[in-house]
């Protein structure tokens, strides 16, 4: 991680927030001091931690929120060219699995052992905030199953909302600048919070938990490798997996995600994101229910693709014909090939990987055939919404009572025990498409996107879909594959930072 000089002005006490705002929201009026080593470096800065963020909190440990604000500020000081006053605010959130988000402690390491984005945001002088965000399993205290969807983006959105509410009592931060920050699910979440902003239909559900009368847009969101676009991934997913009859997924019951084992033959890198499936210790072999569903499910997809009328930069309309080939499979295989270029001309051994070709050093080609059978299926089918109803999804989509349910009708139609569909609100509601159209609603001005090259919990055709038509409505898009990853998020943070700092210093004050 790159190293950047504090500078400290005259000594001055360490500022102190009002204990409540002019809203009505509270504030605490010291913070704790904490510090951590970066790179042989000290970082320091002073936590405020567990405020509540509504009125009324939906249990008595949800809904809050803690703040790290670099102690430079606190002193008069500047971090990277930023002050107190002009200082982004970094909004990671930590769900995976739609489970729920804790606070995170910048002190604690990246789930794959690398260093936290949330030290390394510090160190670049960011302010951070991490919320607690309510997930399919939280519970009130009479038992019922508080953080069904739409729950954990209102949450989101609520801290947010808050942010702006106290914005002068905060001892630092601009909340012009706030960039949120996820993967997994929780990039699912990010791209959600980026894409929706303002968006009225969010609103009753915002008044019932108390959040402050505030605007809820963002300045920009990265995003990893999000598990979203729920009501269409099982078709993009068997687009690329159809030929693919042996998955590698672990399953318990409940919903709820297998406990890490040895990672099964093909396996992408075994580092994942928390509450991520993992492998089971050998394959299973798709029922022949599930090898003709996929069959179905990929000859659906160019019709539901060509409905969205994607359209590349250059405005070159990108479809798919009835075969499953077109102009959008062809830019799919670009980015994939992008990718294997930048590796082989960084000296990366690429050799493994029999669906590339390479030619007078280059890489021209890939095989999405031959792509799909050596990195492995991950999930069943369908892969999302299953059709036991027994997937994180389908219990994100569950009941107060903790009964799950289904999402897209043709999953509903093949259920055994005729699990009850999911309403359309809420569903549409953790849908980035259903806001992106809409005049009501601020979509954030910058976003980045990113998923492994490895990656098999998803496809690239679903971020690929978000990126594009987020692109069509103006938003700046930075999107890419990364060599080397599956699914994972949160790396290359120098490159990340670069960028987060570049469309902020570009924006101005």
């Amino acid at each position: 991680m790159k190293k950047f000089a504090l500078a400290m002005g005259l000594s001055l006490a360490v500022s102190a927030a009002p204990a409540l705002a002019s809203s009505g929201f509270q504030f605490p009026k010291t913070g704790v001091t904490e510090s951590a080593a970066l790179n042989g470096v000290t970082v320091s800065w002073q936590t405020y931690a567990k405020i509540p963020y509504v009125k009324r909190p939906s249990c008595a440990s949800c809904q809050r929120l803690t703040v790290y604000v670099p102690e430079a500020y606190l002193k008069g000081g500047s971090v990277n060219g930023y002050t107190k006053d002009t200082a982004p605010i970094f909004l990671p959130n930590s769900v995976g699995g739609y489970m729920p988000g804790n606070i995170a402690d910048p002190r604690k390491a990246n789930f794959d052992g690398g260093e936290s984005a949330l030290l390394a945001a510090l160190a670049r002088g960011y302010v951070v905030v991490s919320p607690e965000i309510r997930g399919r399993t939280t519970k009130d205290a009479s038992g019922r199953y508080i953080g069904k969807a739409p729950a954990l983006i209102v949450d989101y959105k609520a801290a947010v909302r808050y942010l702006r509410a106290v914005k002068n009592k905060l001892p630092a931060g601009n909340t012009e600048r706030i960039i949120s920050d996820g993967t997994s699910a929780g990039g699912a979440l990010s791209v959600l919070l980026g894409s929706t902003g303002n968006d009225p239909r969010y609103l009753p559900y915002l008044k019932k938990i108390g959040a402050a009368k505030a605007r809820d847009d963002i300045f920009a969101a990265i995003v990893f490798c999000p598990i979203t676009l729920l009501s269409h991934a099982d078709e993009a997913y068997e687009w690329v997996f159809k030929d693919e009859t042996v998955y590698h997924q672990g399953k318990i019951p409940g919903g709820m995600m297998q406990p890490p084992k040895a990672a099964g033959k093909g396996a992408a890198p075994v580092a994942r994101p928390d509450n991520a499936p993992t492998e089971a210790a050998a394959g299973l072999p798709l029922s022949a229910k599930q090898i003709a569903a996929s069959k179905v499910l990929a000859r659906a997809f160019p019709a539901t693709l060509n409905r969205f009328a994607l359209k590349d930069a250059a405005g070159k309309p990108l479809i798919l014909k009835s075969d499953g080939t077109g102009t959008f499979a062809d830019y799919i295989r670009s980015l994939y090939i992008a990718s294997a270029e930048g590796a082989l001309k960084s000296g990366a051994d690429i050799s493994r990987f029999k669906c590339l070709t390479v030619k007078d050093g280059h890489v021209t080609a890939i095989d999405m055939k031959t792509y799909a059978k050596e990195v492995n299926r991950l999930k069943p089918v369908p892969a999302f919404d299953w059709f036991d109803a027994g997937s994180g999804e389908n219990d994100e989509f569950g009941t107060v009572k903790n009964g799950p349910r289904h999402f897209t009708a043709f999953s509903a139609a093949r259920d055994p025990k005729h699990h009850a569909m999911a309403d359309a609100k809420s569903v549409a509601l953790l849908d980035p498409f259903t806001s992106i159209s809409r005049k009501d609603v601020t979509i954030a001005p910058h976003f980045r996107i990113r998923h492994g090259f490895e990656d098999r919990d998803t496809v690239l055709a679903v971020p690929a879909f978000v990126a594009l038509k987020l692109a069509e409505k103006g938003a700046d898009v930075d999107s890419a594959v990364k060599w080397g990853k599956g699914h994972a998020g949160d790396y290359d943070l120098d490159s990340m930072f670069d960028w987060a700092d570049s469309v902020v210093k570009k924006a101005g004050k």
